[in-house]
């Protein structure tokens, strides 16, 4: 059977552009769709929540499912699950101006808003799906450059927020309506799709090296992949949970309002560059030290973020969003290459575990940061979020003096294993 390993890479890139997409879109709609259906920052968070719970069940169970279904069926249905879900979104029913104060008591006492939350559910379980497939599908194909590829192929989690944002802002400036931007989602689901469908794909590296199913799962009980999956809790908090309510935090703070989008554009295109350019360079290092330095940076520039007021000079801004924006590029792609390098024999398993982690993370903060704002303002939710990269910059920091005590970190070669 042959694969094409260009053209499957290319539908993975794809999918995740679709996945960022939909976060940096769904994040410039917030303005819009809360005055639409009545919904404060704190309900805001509970009806975008069940996009990460989803992600969090569709990409635990691809840990699963991919090597029982094959890796293409799983695939493909992640695009169908974005076609579905825009669809469920887009014909959600506003509630009428009579209607609306009780929307604001409940999102579960109207249609429209159970609607949202079924559709961006849906979305939310394309999402995990995406994430379940095409990370054990890199790792498999470029078994012997996993760290290097992994980053190339999450560069494009931070192109896809690139182009979603300046999708949103350019139709935004057409005065094009929430409905229209959401509905570009469409295009890349579909392109992908195509993709999918015309090719063949492997079996896992799990099953193709003929580990069975007991073994990969004990894998998941080692100690120190169950400190690695507490920390992916904190890592993916401190990027992603910022980064939903960035363009409207950023536009609180900077008087820019609907255009504050273009500062997650901004932190997605230095991501994108670091990681497509530099993520072999980067992976030359001990990954706990770059790590380490990733929090230091991070958690600077979301304490300035924090400080700062609509009288801030937008230069200013800039600054202190550049560092949070190099501090958090490279934090999900190098948990999963530490994941992969060194438990091999946990296959898709422990790689969707560790994704299911993060996302499940992002559930839980974004109400949390949608209080926050509500209660008190902008700058406290930031301040707040920065407490976490800085206990990170100790932890990782420990781990790599371990490591460095023992020889130095090194990948871990399933064919070695007993």
């Amino acid at each position: 059977m042959e694969i094409n390993k260009k053209q499957l890479f290319i539908a993975s890139c794809i999918s995740l552009v679709t996945t960022s997409m939909v976060f940096a879109i769904r994040g410039a709609i917030t303005g819009p769709l809360s005055t639409e259906y009545y919904l404060s920052n704190e309900q805001i968070g509970y009806i975008y929540g069940p996009a990460f719970w989803g992600f969090t069940i569709a990409i635990f169970a691809c840990g699963v499912l991919v090597d029982w279904l094959g890796m293409k069926i799983m695939h493909a249905l992640s695009s169908v699950g974005y076609l579905l879900g825009l669809v469920l979104v887009l014909i959600a029913p506003p509630p009428s101006v009579a209607e609306g104060t009780v929307a604001v008591s409940s999102i579960w006492e109207h249609s429209g808003t159970i609607m949202l939350y079924a559709g961006f559910m849906l979305m939310g379980l394309a999402q995990g799906v995406v994430e379940g497939v095409i990370n054990p599908l890199v790792a498999t194909m470029y078994n012997k450059q996993k760290g290097k590829m992994l980053n190339i192929l999450h560069a494009w989690w931070p192109g896809g927020l690139v182009i979603g944002g300046l999708t949103a802002v350019a139709l935004g400036k057409l005065n094009a309506s929430w409905m229209v931007i959401l509905a570009t989602l469409a295009i890349p689901s579909t392109l992908a799709l195509i993709l999918i469908l015309k090719n063949n794909y492997p079996k896992t590296e799990r099953v193709a090296s003929n580990v069975s199913f007991g073994d990969m799962a004990k894998e998941a009980f080692n100690p120190f992949f169950l400190l690695l999956f507490g920390l992916m809790w904190v890592t993916a908090a401190s990027e992603l949970g910022p980064d939903q309510w960035f363009g409207k935090i950023m536009g609180d703070i900077t008087g820019w309002k609907s255009d504050g989008i273009l500062f997650l554009v901004y932190t997605a295109g230095l991501m994108f560059v670091l990681r497509f350019f530099f993520g072999g360079v980067v992976h030359r290092f001990s990954p706990f030290a770059v790590l380490s330095v990733c929090s230091v940076l991070a958690a600077v520039g979301l304490y300035w973020l924090g400080t700062m007021t609509s009288s801030t000079p937008v230069v200013m801004a800039f600054a202190a969003a550049t560092l949070f924006g190099v501090g958090k590029t490279f934090y999900w792609p190098t948990m999963l290459g530490i994941t992969s390098e060194r438990f091999p024999r946990g296959g898709a398993l422990l790689m969707n575990l560790m994704g299911g982690a993060g996302m499940l993370s992002i559930a839980v903060a974004l109400p949390i940061m949608g209080r926050m704002m509500d209660e008190h303002d902008a700058g406290a939710a930031l301040s707040s979020v920065a407490v976490l990269p800085g206990i990170l910059v100790i932890i990782f920091a420990i781990i790599g003096f371990v490591y460095k005590a023992k020889g130095g970190y090194k990948p871990v070669e399933i064919e070695k294993l007993p």
